[in-house]
């Protein structure tokens, strides 16, 4: 009886390591709320790209030391919220929207509620969506395209006002992303433990390089890039677009084509390989 209590006790803890992460990224989305109110949008700006890697790290750092819990996922989608739902609307709401009367505060607005609809889908989801893609533009995506406009605004000196209304299509677009049924690449199957070849530590390398230059302008456009491919994925892997592809209740598989065509060849690739390992 006294060993069960003891394990009872045990179960009640929560894992340091993973979720000292997630309150590093909280703290940078909170940060990032106080820093636009300031108006130090550079900073603030700043403070989400730091969340985001937060983000990244906490559920791979929680597989690889097998401290996953339910605790940590809900913890991590709390602090989602506000890191990549209520901070970037702030943000965006402070810097170019304020002058807007209504129309400023909806477009916020309608990025914070979709950024809170997106996470929410995404929990009732895991488990049954397909890993390789998200469904919808991910939160964390849509904060760093926010943050990065932001960001080389700011540094490029570019006067809010006079962009604001384009800030505002934006911002709702963006929302509406990620609430949309468009197919992102999560990366998801991409062997973190693997071994690589030389030359892909080069590129690596190449790339860090390329980012330090113009971080705020080059991470902007990468962004803006990964947001358009959603649509071009979709499109691209489909025989006919229809509505259910575009927004819904439900995750939309591809038609046909290329996703199947990939799934059957990596079949039997696996396929020769284990004959292969037989003989």
């Amino acid at each position: 009886m006294q060993n069960s209590s003891n394990q009872t006790v045990k179960n009640k803890g929560i894992y340091l390591l993973p979720n000292l992460f997630t309150t590093a990224g909280l703290f940078s989305g909170f940060y990032a709320v106080i820093s636009s109110m300031n108006g130090h949008f550079e900073s603030a700006a700043i403070a989400i790209f730091i969340a985001m890697i937060c983000d990244g790290l906490d559920g791979r750092v929680a597989r690889l030391t097998n401290t996953q819990s339910d605790f940590g996922a809900e913890y991590d989608s709390m602090a989602d919220m506000v890191s990549f739902g209520m901070a970037p609307a702030i943000l965006v709401y402070n810097w170019a929207l304020q002058d807007l009367g209504k129309i400023g505060w909806l477009a916020a607005f309608i990025y914070c509620a979709s950024a809170a609809l997106r996470l929410a889908r995404f929990n009732t989801q895991v488990g049954v969506a397909d890993k390789r893609f998200f469904q919808g533009l991910a939160s964390p995506a849509a904060a760093a395209l926010i943050a990065g406009s932001i960001w080389s605004g700011s540094e490029y000196e570019i006067d809010p006002t006079n962009i604001s209304y384009i800030v505002a299509f934006v911002t709702a677009l963006t929302g509406l992303l990620m609430v949309s049924n468009f197919r992102y690449h999560s990366f998801k199957e991409v062997d973190w433990r693997g071994r690589v070849n030389f030359i892909v530590m080069l590129l690596l390398v190449g790339v860090f390089v390329v980012v330090s230059v113009e971080p705020a302008i080059i991470l902007c456009l990468g962004f803006y890039l990964y947001a358009l491919s959603g649509p071009f994925i979709t499109i691209k892997t489909i025989k006919k677009l229809k509505v259910e592809h575009i927004v819904g209740d439900e995750p939309v598989e591809a038609d046909n084509t290329e996703l199947q065509q990939e799934t059957h060849e990596r079949e039997d690739t696996s396929q020769n390989t284990s004959t292969k390992n037989n003989v």
